[in-house]
């Protein structure tokens, strides 16, 4: 049997590499995500099983922020702002509207600023990382139920905060013809 030389020791390392890398590329997304919304980094909401039981008197200002990338749709906020006490769940109401001639897949993602009011603003309801499929001319209207805990008025850092933006990007997602997309990058503030 001969013996593999260095160059082929090289190519091989150099392939096992890039599919590494590759396989890591396709990983990276998915994980961050999770990531995110497990500790609220970086802005992003977490996933609530049930409400406070506590309200505060203090109220904070929510405003909304609708954007899509990349796709022939409308997307708004029914309501620019809403004002809810600390701990008091709100509902919020969204509505996309296909403008197009055909199926559009989309996937809504969301952050909220100020960033570190972001492991307090935490949704029991919402449409987001979920694929959507919206029919030629059709609009659809998506709810998110939220609240703010009690606890950012006690922890040092957040505590001031008197608004936060819940922000959210629809894109397209497996399914959608990019070639097809006749529309322009829309962004619609809420």
């Amino acid at each position: 049997m001969k013996k593999p030389t260095s160059n082929a020791i090289v190519a091989i390392a150099c392939a096992g590499g890039v599919m590494f890398m590759t396989g890591a590329a396709f990983a990276a997304v998915p994980l961050y995500q999770l990531f995110c919304q497990v500790t609220g980094f970086d802005g992003t909401v977490r996933k609530a099983d049930k409400a406070p039981d506590v309200q505060l008197d203090q109220t904070v200002l929510i405003r909304f922020d609708t954007n899509v990338r990349g796709l022939p749709m409308t997307f708004r906020a029914e309501q620019g702002t809403q004002r809810v006490r600390i701990g008091e769940t709100g509902m919020a109401f969204f509505d996309v509207t296909n403008t197009s001639d055909r199926p559009i897949s989309a996937t809504a993602a969301y952050n909220v600023v100020p960033e570190r009011a972001g492991p307090y603003f935490q949704k029991l309801q919402c449409f987001c990382f979920e694929g959507q499929t919206i029919q030629p001319g059709q609009t659809m209207k998506f709810p998110v139920q939220y609240f703010v805990a009690p606890e950012m008025a006690t922890d040092r850092e957040s505590r001031g905060v008197q608004e936060i933006t819940l922000s959210y990007t629809f894109y397209p997602t497996q399914g959608f013809d990019q070639a097809a997309n006749t529309g322009s990058d829309t962004g619609v503030a809420g």
